[in-house]
C-alpha cells in the first residue's frame, strides 16, 4: 500500500499540472516527446546504417577504380598481342625474302642473267665477303658492266623484280670513248637468314 500510495503521490501533481496546460501547451510537449522519441531512433537506427553505406559506398567505388585499371591493363595487353602478332607476320614475310644459303648461287645467276638480258656486258661480276648482322647476313657483289643508260635502267629494274631481296648500291657512271658510251660499277647486296646457334647445355659439375 505505501508504493501505492508513493505513486499517487508522484503522479497525481503531474497529472494535475499537465491538466493545468492550456492545448497548445500539450500539443508542443507532445511534439517535443515526438522528436525525442524520433531522434534516440535516428541515432540508434539510421546513423550506424548510414556509416555503414558510406564505407560500402567507399568500397564500391575503389573496386570500380580498380576495375577500370584492370580492363585498361587488359586492353594494353591485348593491343599489344596485337602488335607482336603482326610483327610477327612482318618478320616471317621479311624472312621469305630473304634466301637460304643454298639458294645464293642461283640468286647470284639471276641477277647476272638480268643484266645480260638487259643488254649490259659484263666485266666484273665478284661476290664479296659476308659481313654479319644480328640475325642476317649481307652478301655484296661487286659489278661493272658497259651498256646505255636505258639498258642500265632496265637492268635495275630487273632486279628489283626478283622475288628475293637485292639492293643496289655504290653507283658510279663514267662515259666511254668506245661505242658503248656508258660504264657503271655498283654493288648488288642480298642477303641471307642466319639462324642463331642453339644454346649450349651447361655440363654437369663433377662432385
Amino acid at each position: 500500500m505505501k508504493k501505492l500510495d508513493i505513486s499517487e503521490k508522484i503522479v497525481t501533481p503531474i497529472i494535475g499540472s499537465v491538466s493545468r496546460l492550456t492545448k497548445v501547451q500539450k500539443i508542443l510537449i507532445v511534439v517535443g516527446l515526438l522528436v525525442l522519441l524520433g531522434g534516440g531512433i535516428t541515432y540508434f537506427s539510421y546513423f550506424p546504417k548510414y556509416k555503414e553505406i558510406t564505407n560500402l559506398t567507399k568500397e564500391h567505388i575503389k573496386l570500380e577504380q580498380d576495375l577500370a585499371r584492370s580492363k585498361r591493363k587488359a586492353a594494353e595487353i591485348d593491343s599489344h598481342r596485337k602488335k607482336m602478332e603482326v610483327a610477327e607476320i612482318e618478320f616471317r614475310q621479311a624472312l621469305q625474302a630473304l634466301p637460304e644459303k643454298t639458294e645464293i648461287e642461283s640468286l647470284l645467276t639471276n641477277v647476272s642473267s638480268s643484266g645480260q638480258a638487259s643488254g649490259l656486258e659484263f666485266l666484273l661480276f665478284q661476290p664479296q665477303t659476308e659481313v654479319g648482322k644480328e640475325f642476317y647476313a649481307e652478301i655484296p657483289v661487286s659489278i661493272q658492266v658497259d651498256g646505255n643508260y636505258h639498258n642500265v635502267g632496265m637492268f635495275f629494274d630487273k632486279v628489283s623484280r626478283l622475288s628475293r631481296i637485292v639492293n643496289i648500291q655504290d653507283i658510279k657512271m663514267n662515259a666511254q670513248n668506245s661505242p658503248l658510251p656508258l660504264r657503271t660499277s655498283c654493288t648488288a647486296v642480298t642477303y641471307r637468314f642466319v639462324e642463331a646457334p642453339p644454346p649450349k647445355k651447361e655440363e654437369p659439375k663433377k662432385k
